[in-house]
């Protein structure tokens, strides 16, 4: 290799960071929602670039919301949801209005479940711009779907604490705890 052949860095390498995004994104100068999904949890954090490295200034995770009173499984759409909602509190709480979403390497699907994270923290009052044509629906953010497959099918749900087809009145429940918990 001549001296003139560049290795890209590492995270590069591994497919783990896209430094073109990136960029895009610091350029905007706004504070960064960062949205990231495991096949058990997801995770909202506010996050502010410095000269150091990054600052995670607050964030929220589906672990977060047992203290909430959350007794359904942490990898569906009312979870990723209510993660996002209980972090534009938090993100409220430190008069932030606005911040850029940052959702990684996953890929923009319409409805997808990183999308009801940004819904959540929208509807907590922080402006996150995003598209309304791939935000998830009222329905599935509320977990209807969830509780109409139960009803059909009978199925038993092991991730639940709760009947699944109460999952839309237990979502409510959990929401109005954390606006109790915020003083709304």
């Amino acid at each position: 290799m001549n001296s003139r052949e560049r290795i890209p860095p590492k995270r590069r390498r591994e497919g783990k960071t896209d430094y073109s995004q990136r960029l895009d994104l610091l350029k905007s100068g706004k504070p960064r929602l960062v949205v990231r999904k495991t096949n058990k949890h997801f995770r909202a954090q506010l996050v502010i670039p410095s000269e150091e490295g990054d600052n995670v200034i607050t964030q929220a995770h589906t672990k977060n919301l047992e203290e909430y009173g959350w007794k359904a499984s942490t990898s569906n759409t009312p979870a990723a949801y209510l993660v996002g909602y209980l972090a534009g509190k938090k993100i409220k709480s430190r008069d932030i209005t606005e911040v850029i979403p940052d959702i990684g390497l996953d890929p923009i699907t319409k409805g997808s479940s990183l999308f009801a994270v940004i819904e959540g923290v929208r509807d907590a009052g922080i402006s996150a711009p995003v598209s309304e044509k791939i935000i998830p629906s009222k329905d599935r953010i509320r977990g209807e779907h969830i509780a109409s497959y139960a009803e059909s099918k009978e199925k038993e749900f092991n991730s639940y604490e709760i009947d699944p087809s109460k999952l839309p009145d237990h979502f409510e429940e959990i929401k109005n705890n954390i606006n109790q918990d915020f003083g709304e």
